[in-house]
């Protein structure tokens, strides 16, 4: 048998293609979810790092410490296979969706940190100048010009957080790799692997072409 029936066999990945587009839709549906949750969260512990109370500081500050230096995998497991022994039960879904969201907005928050201090003090002190409230200050003045700066990074961490989605065929997710892995198992043949690679890079390539892009523009409208 020779390399393309063994790892390109046509009629294996036909047949298993299906499956394919199932475990696909689930890693789309779990991404675009983590996604959302980490923007929001990150953001929040983005605002509270930056203008809390010190203790809060300090617990915004040691929760982002600590969920960029875990492992995710290492998180899933937590998450799926001990919680239980403490009386939470997850589903497989929740289970990735808690961790991806968690270690994601760590990381989007200091994202959002970066790009918050990056903004000039003159912009702050105009805005009190102005009277105007710390609501109005960050949601009309601030937040516009930093999600500017912010914009290219946030997108590189949202196609980490989907292409993190692969891990959660740990906890038994029907997510393409998992699908792929099942279909490896049933056809006898690694085609369907080979095939899960090459939707993730159609699904992605576009993704990190367009970071590339936004880099460009929002890099050169800052020069």
């Amino acid at each position: 048998m020779d390399i393309f029936q063994t790892f390109f066999n046509i009629d294996v990945l036909v047949r298993t293609f299906p499956l394919l587009m199932q475990g696909l839709w689930v890693t789309v549906q779990l991404g675009l979810c983590a996604i959302i949750a980490g923007l929001a969260l990150g953001l929040g512990l983005a605002l509270v790092r930056i203008y809390g109370a010190r203790p809060v500081r300090l617990i915004a500050r040691i929760y982002i410490d600590v969920f960029r230096s875990i492992p995710l995998l290492v998180l899933l497991i937590i998450v799926y296979y001990a919680l239980p022994f403490v009386g939470i039960r997850l589903s497989a879904f929740l289970s990735a969706l808690s961790a991806l969201t968690m270690v994601s907005a760590a990381y989007t928050a200091e994202i959002f940190r970066a790009g918050i201090e990056a903004i000039p003090k003159g912009q702050f002190e105009a805005s009190g100048a102005l009277g105007l409230s710390y609501r109005h200050m960050m949601v009309d003045v601030i937040l516009p010009q930093a999600i500017k700066i912010v914009i290219p990074p946030l997108t590189n961490n949202s196609i980490n957080v989907i292409k993190d989605t692969a891990l959660a065929s740990v906890v038994a997710m029907p997510d393409l790799l998992k699908q792929a892995t099942q279909a490896q198992a049933l056809a006898a043949n690694p085609s369907p692997l080979i095939g899960a690679a090459i939707i993730y890079v159609a699904f992605l390539w576009p993704l990190v072409a367009w970071v590339s892009r936004l880099e460009r523009r929002f890099g050169g409208g800052t020069r």
